[in-house]
């Protein structure tokens, strides 16, 4: 069976990225999920000194769920993460960064990235549109509307009834 990797901050992780690895997980018969939890993510150097705590809160809040993993990623590169990876696992947000040539040295070293990419599974977002990219194998996620407001940054706000807890679903 196939395994994912799901990159990101996960700052704090949350009853949507929850919901977004389950799905992957039931629609695309995989084995697990990976959630790679970056040290040093793209676009927010201020987190890399909270690595290790956000790797924590994420394996607790994991807990016992069948299929899901919480992993250290040391490479802020989505197409660094994927390697030894059937699928990879975005939100929408995500996957509009991956697909902007500003992040990339040029736009020939962004489609090289891409090639490169094992099937890419999207979560869709409120606010963001999924694109399709030549050559590469996009999966639709279907996850409940109500989650797809959800963020971290929001949680970081006060909306705590959003962060993912031991147990919780």
């Amino acid at each position: 069976m196939p395994v994912a990797v799901y990159p990101g901050s996960f700052d704090p992780l949350t009853v949507a990225h929850l919901a977004v690895a389950g799905a992957a997980l039931e629609q695309l018969g995989l084995e697990r999920v990976d959630l790679a939890v970056a040290a040093a993510p793209l676009g927010k150097p201020h987190l890399s000194e909270a690595a290790g705590a956000r790797l924590e809160r994420a394996r607790s809040a994991i807990g016992g769920r069948s299929g899901l993993r919480a992993i250290a990623s040391t490479s802020p590169l989505i197409a660094d993460q994927v390697a030894g990876y059937e699928v990879v696992v975005l939100g929408a947000d995500k996957w509009a960064q991956v697909l902007d040539a500003s992040w990339y040295a040029d736009e020939a070293h962004r489609d090289r990235a891409l090639a490169a990419l094992p099937v890419v599974a999207v979560a869709p977002r409120d606010g963001w549109e999924v694109r399709a990219w030549p050559g590469v194998d996009l999966r639709i996620l279907e996850v409940p509307a109500h989650l797809r407001t959800v963020s971290a940054s929001a949680v970081r706000a006060g909306r705590t009834e959003w962060a993912a807890r031991p147990g919780r679903d």
